[in-house]
């Protein structure tokens, strides 16, 4: 199951797990918090939310790269 739950993480941007991570709360919690929000601000949180997933895959790809030339 957490092999399953790890790959949807993945395929899901991973940003509430990532925001879960850094803040030190659960990864459960952020994403009900993030539901809640969402319905409550009719779906504008959707924009914060691919943004971050964006910013997170960019600085993936820079590390990718800084990595490449280092080694």
């Amino acid at each position: 199951m957490d092999i399953l739950r790890n790959k949807v993480e993945r395929s899901a941007f991973g940003v509430c797990a990532w925001m879960a991570d850094r803040m030190g709360i659960p990864r459960q919690r952020v994403r009900m918090y993030f539901i809640y929000l969402s319905c409550l601000s009719l779906g504008s949180s959707l924009l914060f939310y691919f943004f971050v997933a964006f910013w997170l895959n960019v600085r993936e790809y820079i590390k990718e790269g800084k990595h490449h030339l280092i080694g």
